[in-house]
């Protein structure tokens, strides 16, 4: 491409960081590294009830978490800053000034109840209710009479009649839009502060957008912003509206279906590579079958043209899976340091653990790898070792312990248990072998038995390794509850 691709993330920083504005900020990042372009960052604040510097700070840190870095914006800074737009009003105000100047743009000094009147008579009618107009054409002594009063105004933008607002959309193709169901919409409120649309037409032009990256959602905002950039003669960049991410009963994304922000899947002990890789599937086929992807290797492989028009399904468990690939590239110290805080939040280890604790907890850990597909899943396999809630789960594990031989190949762990002068999964794992030959049945009908009387469960890490890290008293204790 000719000229340089600059596309921007814009969220409004009202609430935790949702994981669907993750995704857009991924598509964003993902098309401006792969045509070397520039990513932008920059803040819509101008619901002022609702937004907040803390939300800000969390947007901002999750970006970074999942390793999504701009390269303008706030912080970085620019060349066409600032870049919140409540730091921007003076510059909405100079364009407002520009298009009432030029007929293009007029005050608006209806109540909300005369509005309210127009509206419900249009519904009465069937119609679609849009602003009648009635102000657009007020002498300017009366205007200016109005304004001298103090009297409560809106602005609103002039919207030509009749005519067809088309966008060729880069992923849901030629979109149409009647203008006269646009209407002469406001841009700037009764309290000075300009709209969304308007806002968000002036800041892309203004720092150059080139590409329009963004929900499903704000197609329909399309028709009014293509309204302003043709006001304003501005060149309308190229949009690309992302279909929504679903629950798996194909119903829009909500907590009902778990957890909606970046910062919860932090929290869980997700890693920051496997749901940058994740999310990078969420609406983007690749033209393989490859499902692991590196950073590298999306955005070498990532373009619009393979981004689907259908809804994406948010599928935990595919990102279970693809967090478990990247969990099993983690050394011994990066398990436990992903996996220790929710250790620690279920009350089985200290804040402060002491050397002996860590190295044993490493191996605990470690041991448990192949069973913790993130981090917080650690808590369910780990608590064997730290309750005494381990009796056999259902009654298939209950059966184990009934087998007729079961006493005898208990009984027998024991003693070799005892006999032990060091207790070690090197020296744990011959003893089944010798009471397996002792007794003369077969492997199952000892490490079953022994595996059910000490953790309750048919499944898990190797018995010697369990054996070993419990210890000999309190593997002892727990087969002398077994009658």
């Amino acid at each position: 491409m000719s000229k340089e691709v600059r596309v921007r993330f814009a969220p409004s920083p009202t609430g935790p960081f949702h994981i669907g504005g993750a995704r857009s900020a991924l598509f964003n990042y993902l098309v401006a590294k792969h045509t070397n372009g520039k990513f932008v960052l920059r803040i819509e604040d101008t619901d002022q009830k609702r937004s907040t510097r803390e939300s800000e700070e969390n947007i901002k840190a999750s970006l970074q978490w999942l390793g999504i870095n701009w390269d303008e914006g706030i912080d970085a800074g620019g060349s066409y800053g600032p870049y919140r737009q409540m730091e921007r009003l003076d510059l909405y105000q100079k364009y407002t000034d520009q298009l009432i100047a030029e007929g293009k743009a007029y005050y608006c000094f209806c109540t909300p109840e005369e509005l309210e009147v127009e509206r419900q008579a249009q519904m009465d009618k069937g119609e679609t209710p849009v602003y009648s107009g009635k102000c657009r054409n007020l002498p300017k002594e009366t205007v200016e009479q109005y304004l001298r009063e103090g009297r409560p105004h809106v602005v609103r933008i002039v919207t030509p009649k009749n005519e067809i607002l088309a966008v060729d959309d880069l992923v849901r193709g030629h979109v149409e839009f009647d203008s006269n169901i646009v209407g002469d919409y406001v841009i700037v409120k009764s309290d000075g502060i300009p709209v969304y649309n308007y806002c968000v037409v002036l800041d892309d032009a203004l720092m150059h957008i080139t590409h329009v990256i963004r929900a499903e959602e704000h197609l329909s905002n399309t028709p009014r912003q293509l309204v302003l950039y043709h006001a304003l003669n501005f060149p309308v960049p190229q949009f690309a509206h992302v279909s929504l991410i679903l629950g798996k009963d194909k119903k829009k994304m909500s907590k009902r279906h778990g957890a909606t922000s970046v910062e919860q899947y932090k929290n869980m002990g997700y890693l920051p590579e496997a749901l940058f890789n994740f999310l990078g599937l969420l609406g983007w086929t690749p033209d393989s079958d490859q499902e692991i992807f590196s950073k590298e290797e999306l955005i070498e492989q990532f373009s619009l043209d393979r981004v689907a028009k259908n809804p994406a399904v948010f599928d935990i468990e595919k990102l279970n899976w693809i967090n478990f690939h990247y969990m099993k590239q983690l050394n011994e110290n990066q398990l436990y340091a992903i996996c220790l805080p929710h250790l620690q939040a279920a009350g089985y280890v200290a804040e402060q653990p002491d050397a002996e604790e860590i190295a044993w907890l490493k191996q605990m850990i470690w041991a448990l790898r192949e069973h913790i597909q993130y981090g917080a899943q650690v808590v369910e396999p780990a608590k064997v070792f730290f309750t005494e809630d381990y009796m056999p789960e259902n009654e298939e594990t209950a059966a184990v312990l009934q087998e007729e031989t079961a006493p005898a190949v208990l009984e027998m762990f024991r003693q070799e248990l005892l006999s032990l002068p060091e207790v070690t999964p090197d020296t744990v794992q011959p003893l089944f072998k010798k009471i397996q030959k002792g007794l003369k049945i077969k492997g199952k009908f000892v490490y079953m038995p022994i595996r059910v009387a000490v953790t309750g469960v048919m499944h898990g890490p190797d018995l010697n390794v369990i054996v070993a890290l419990m210890g000999r008293d309190k593997v002892l204790e727990r087969l002398g509850r077994i009658q």
